[in-house]
């Protein structure tokens, strides 16, 4: 998505050399003529860059009057002022009221450009550290996992980010739906412009209308600026739309379906282009059916339905995961790394994770700081168990051991064999031969006892990942 550059001179040649410039160069150009015309243009929609003349014939506002304003309104907008007639105060005057350059006139072609490259540039900075600080946290991480679910995941992670249609992303809490909102953002031809994280749960509470459409400056108060118009050319995520209230949905169907919105206060209709993306933990059709959530926004917003898998369903990656999520979070920590030992990699295997990998991140942060000071020294199932809540751990041994008790001799002993097999098979990631060599079994004869008791490895090993 080419970058949109407003041009502001009086004189019509030089808007229209600065405007073949930059779009030889691939960038979008809008023309003023004076503050006026100015404003109205970026009332209408926020450039990337304004290129503002000091001298404005025949405007209500000089070029540094209109700068005023501009900084006062947008305060995050870049501006290189331009002029013939340029003086060293004016050219401080300038830069102390906000502008990002002066250049003078008559000005060189490489110049220009370069100045343009640079406050561009800039701005893409500031952007990525506003989406960094966003992104600290458990789902920081990058889509890991060499199961055939993540496979397919990031395979279609890599179709959805070459298109640029809505996305509705499906799955439990903690699954990592805004980590991959953020692969589609960033693999598209959008991944200059910004992406913008609104968590509609809190909307209502910010002031939903503010939230989304902006408010008009009023009484020397700064111009706010929506979610719409700030991920105009990027992303917009919806995270968790289920949570929106009826309200709010019935806004945002009109925002997609005519592309504008008008902010607080304001009477100009607002042009809009951002790709949204929706994140939701609910069943969104189902939701549909008994009335509680929009029909016509969940059609929009439904066009390549995504779903994340929850961890549970790809135990294959828990090992991989585990040692990735460790050195990050002891990267973070300023720790080192420890090594996690099989046992308790059987452990973690064990567990049902109904956190999912947001669960997964806390634990491996608890057995970094509960672990022994010795960083040589492998973690134990034993930590482990108690990062996980070891009292949780051994009701649910406890409650396993119990319904044992109270079965045939045959079937009881027939359950604990069932349990104990699959407990090594994913301890040792589907393995039938190290599985096999750790229990004192012939690899030919743990098959047959695994068919016995009726366990389909194939069946199982497609269910969760092996």
């Amino acid at each position: 998505m080419a970058h949109d550059i407003l041009i502001v001179d009086d004189e019509a040649d030089i808007r229209t050399q600065i405007a073949g410039i930059l779009e030889d160069c691939g960038y979008r150009t809008r023309q003023a003529v004076n503050s006026t015309e100015t404003l109205d243009a970026m009332a209408g929609r926020q450039p990337a860059l304004v290129i503002l003349d000091v001298w404005l014939g025949d405007s209500e506002l000089d070029g540094l009057e209109t700068l005023e304003i501009i900084r006062r309104d947008y305060p995050e907008q870049q501006v290189v002022m331009i002029s013939g007639h340029a003086t060293f105060d004016m050219a401080v005057s300038a830069t102390k009221m906000g502008a990002y350059d002066f250049i003078t006139k008559p000005f060189k072609t490489d110049v220009l450009l370069h100045n343009v490259e640079r406050a561009l540039r800039e701005l893409h900075l500031q952007e990525e550290v506003r989406e960094l600080k966003t992104r600290i946290g458990p789902q920081s991480e990058d889509i890991v996992g060499t199961s055939q679910a993540m496979v397919h995941l990031r395979r279609t992670v890599d179709q959805l980010s070459a298109s640029d249609s809505r996305v509705l992303i499906s799955g439990p809490p903690g699954s990592g739906k805004s980590l991959v909102a953020r692969a589609i953002h960033q693999g598209s031809s959008r991944s200059r412009k910004r992406l913008v994280t609104l968590n509609c749960a809190t909307l209502e509470l910010d002031g939903g209308d503010a939230v989304l459409f902006g408010v008009e400056p009023e009484k020397g108060s700064p111009r706010v600026v929506g979610v719409f118009e700030r991920a105009h050319g990027g992303t917009l995520v919806l995270d968790e739309v289920g949570s929106l209230s009826p309200s709010a949905q019935g806004k945002i169907v009109g925002v997609l379906q005519g592309g504008t919105f008008r902010r607080i206060g304001g009477s100009k209709l607002i042009d809009t282009d951002a790709r949204v993306i929706a994140t939701t933990r609910l069943n969104l059709k189902a939701e549909v059916a008994e009335g509680t959530f929009n029909q016509e926004l969940f059609h929009r917003l439904n066009v390549v339905p995504l779903e994340v898998p929850p961890l549970s369903a790809r135990r294959k990656d828990i090992p991989g995961l585990t040692r990735y999520l460790m050195a990050r979070v002891a990267n973070n920590s300023g720790q080192p790394a420890r090594v996690i030992s099989q046992e308790a990699l059987a452990t973690l295997d064990s567990y049902t994770w109904p956190g999912n990998v947001s669960e997964l991140c806390n634990v491996i942060e608890r057995l970094l700081l509960t672990a022994s000071s010795d960083p040589s020294r492998p973690i134990d199932s034993h930590s482990v168990a108690t990062a996980l809540g070891g009292d949780r751990a051994a009701t649910r041994l406890e409650t396993q051991a119990e319904e044992i008790m109270y079965q045939p001799l045959r079937e009881a002993r027939e359950a604990f064999e069932k349990e104990y097999l699959l407990f090594h098979v994913r301890r040792f990631g589907g393995n039938i031969s190290r599985t096999a060599e750790f229990i004192g079994m012939d690899r030919a004869a743990l098959h047959r006892k695994l068919k016995m008791l009726g366990v389909d490895l194939t069946e199982r090993a497609q269910r969760i990942g092996v």
